[in-house]
């Protein structure tokens, strides 16, 4: 019955979209129309529920989207100002993430969709970090290069159209976000990671020296696993000699190590897209010029 509902399913001009993120330790709602413009989101974090394990537990995790994403979603379409009669379709993140968070989020989504007979849209969490970029900027359009850098993934990616994206180069091992949690744990300091050490390294300068991570080779590719392990000796070192070490220094060398080489990475990328795009519109007028001349031998033939 629900399949044959969905077959006549016609969705308006400008749809109203519900979205639904759990595949972590957020649960996230919110009313999107168009594609483009946020009407409403809603966020609950279990953040302060991890920190004292140092990072996300998955079961704790899970728990806490089980009490959180109905409030979520029932709020989310309270300040949007509309009520569900007005969503057009529910989309959710379906992967990745971790499983058994994923599994509330689409298991909430399902039923919500299949009870006021709506469109279930699933949707791939790379995916949803490429499109956030056109929620910020509403003129953007395909192509362009985009750098993900998050807790769970760290890739350069050309998106090539609104459906279609290219993988240029991605961690090879840790991703950004997991790199930060772990020195940020060796340096005493609490889950997440980022912005604890962004805020220690405000005190120290970029002194001492960590490897680069594939500076210059490897393409597009990312390894965060040696800078994390250099990072680690470098404490363990000073702590087992007793000697002092300056914590804000360490931080501030890593974060500089970690990100510098994500910017320069993606200038690149960025850099030889725009080149290729130079060189595919040479072409095109090159290609419109010989047209336009054999249109030309050809109409000067036909008046002979």
């Amino acid at each position: 019955m629900y399949q044959d509902i969905l077959k006549n399913y016609k969705i308006k001009e400008n749809p109203v979209i519900l979205a639904i993120e759990s595949s972590c330790d957020e649960t996230a709602a919110s009313i999107v129309k168009n594609g483009r413009e946020i009407l409403s989101s809603k966020i609950i974090s279990s953040c302060k529920e991890h920190i004292r394990f140092g990072g996300v537990v998955p079961e704790i995790a899970s728990r806490a989207h089980t009490a959180a994403i109905s409030i979520a979603v029932e709020e989310a379409v309270k300040a949007s100002g509309l009520t569900l009669g007005d969503i057009d379709a529910v989309a959710v993140t379906y992967g990745a993430g971790l499983l058994g968070a994923l599994l509330v989020g689409v298991s909430y989504a399902k039923t919500l969709a299949y009870s006021i007979k709506i469109p279930l849209v699933p949707v791939s969490h790379i995916r949803g970090h490429l499109s956030a970029a056109y929620l910020s900027d509403k003129e953007l359009k395909p192509p362009f290069v985009s750098l993900l850098a998050s807790g769970g993934h760290t890739a350069v990616i050309i998106v090539k159209d609104y459906t279609e994206y290219k993988i240029l180069g991605q961690t090879m091992d840790d991703a950004a976000g997991e790199a930060f949690d772990k020195v940020a744990r060796v340096l005493g300091l609490n889950y997440p990671g980022g912005p604890n050490i962004e805020k220690l390294a405000k005190e120290g300068t970029s002194s001492v020296a960590f490897p680069k991570m594939l500076h210059g080779n490897g393409g597009y590719n990312f390894s965060y696993s040696g800078l994390k392990t250099a990072v680690i000796n470098y404490v363990h070192r000073f702590e087992m000699t007793g000697e002092n070490y300056n914590r804000a220094d360490v931080a501030a060398s890593f974060q500089s190590a970690a990100l510098d080489i994500l910017a320069e990475k993606a200038a690149e990328a960025q850099a030889k897209a725009a080149k290729y795009e130079a060189k595919a519109a040479a072409a095109q007028a090159k290609a419109a010029q010989c047209e336009a001349e054999a249109a030309a031998i050809q109409a000067a033939a036909v008046a002979r």
